[in-house]
């Protein structure tokens, strides 16, 4: 019996490029899709082996569902997903198959759960959305210290940094992304729930040193309460902006009245198109041009504010991460299925051991 195809959505852009090599790397052949049939055809002539190409248009919606066959494995890398990524969504979900990406968008994440989560259930698809950098980091770093804390914990803290210069690194999409959720509405897990809100900061120590977070809507107030039934109160934060943080903070709860003024949200849908065309002529800076490491921290705490467990996991840079992530997940979806169907995190998918080892052959590894 021979295994589920695996389709790349994306495959000429940045994110999509890495996780061909990525792929190919796990020996998978899979097919390179996007709407560029002179890019996707310089693309496979530059690899070493040949691979097949599929012309496929998000404003086309019938040509993603012509390329995914029943029970394939779909990665997509099309971002900014909040506006083009629901048509992969969709395709996954007729043809019943597994789908990954790469979005680090709340909006779309939230979106994925909660609007799609259930047709993907009855359909018997898997979505797993945020399959990068953005955020099985901290779904597994908080898995492995909520396993470490046992019953008693009801809230977890999850924290991601950097060390090097990610603003160089950062690609056209990856800004486009930021740029397309600056105005939009962040959320959280509070009381058992998901809840709306903005600006929330905190310290933490990471490798000895305080590091400021600023929190941010993640996969990880979805996934996590399906598999640890106490949990309730789930906070992801970010530590990209540093000593900068506490003002981030304050200008993120004024989000709401920014937004609502006229013509706001279409000034910044303007700036994120011009970065998008700007990708071809602006790559982002090559990893060696400035060394890059990450840091992810998961805090287990009980009813009483008493920390129980704490687990660190110490990376490379997260564009390569997400290649890597995505090429494991993809291949072993298609190797050896996935436990659940819906909307599902990557530990409800895999199992922790697995997603553990996973992450380690990404290069994401627990620090004592």
């Amino acid at each position: 019996m021979t295994s589920p195809r695996i389709v790349l959505f994306g495959a000429t852009g940045f994110t999509g490029r890495l996780t061909v090599e990525a792929l190919l790397a796990y020996g998978a052949h899979p097919v390179l899709a996007g709407r560029d049939p002179a890019r996707l055809e310089a693309l496979a002539s530059s690899l070493p082996v040949e691979l097949p190409t599929a012309v496929a248009d998000v404003n086309r919606p019938a040509t993603i569902r012509r390329i995914i066959e029943p029970g394939n494995v779909l990665i997509s890398t099309v971002g900014p997903f909040a506006r083009w990524g629901e048509p992969a969504v969709e395709a996954a979900i007729e043809a019943g198959g597994v789908y990954l990406d790469s979005t680090g968008e709340p909006t779309f994440i939230r979106r994925i759960f909660q609007r799609y989560g259930p047709a993907a259930a009855a359909a018997g698809a898997t979505l797993l959305t945020a399959f990068g950098y953005d955020y099985v980091p901290g779904n597994l770093a908080a898995a492995m210290a909520l396993r470490k804390a046992g019953s008693e914990a009801v809230r977890v803290d999850i924290g991601y940094f950097i060390q090097g210069n990610m603003a160089r690194r950062a690609s056209a999409g990856t800004r486009a992304s930021a740029l397309g959720m600056a105005l939009e509405p962040m959320y959280g897990f509070r009381d058992g729930r998901i809840l709306r809100e903005y600006g929330r900061t905190r310290i933490f120590s990471v490798g000895g040193r305080r590091r400021h977070g600023l929190s941010i809507g993640a996969s990880e107030h979805f996934a996590l309460p399906r598999m640890h039934s106490g949990l309730r109160e789930v906070n992801v934060y970010l530590g990209w902006l540093g000593a900068l943080t506490r003002a981030a903070g304050v200008l993120s709860r004024a989000t709401p009245f920014i937004a609502a003024i006229p013509g706001a949200k279409r000034v910044t849908k303007a700036v994120a198109d011009r970065v998008i065309r700007s990708a071809n002529r602006d790559e982002p800076a090559a990893p060696g041009a400035d060394a890059i490491s990450s840091q992810i921290v998961a805090e287990a705490y009980d009813a009483g504010g008493r920390k129980l467990a704490s687990v660190e996991l110490h990376g490379g840079d997260p564009y390569d991460f997400t290649a890597r992530a995505l090429a494991w997940g993809a291949v072993t979806a298609a190797s050896d299925g996935v436990h659940a169907t819906g909307a599902v995190g990557p530990v409800e998918a895999f199992g922790l051991e697995s997603l553990e080892r996973g992450c380690a052959e990404a290069g994401l590894r627990a620090v004592a």
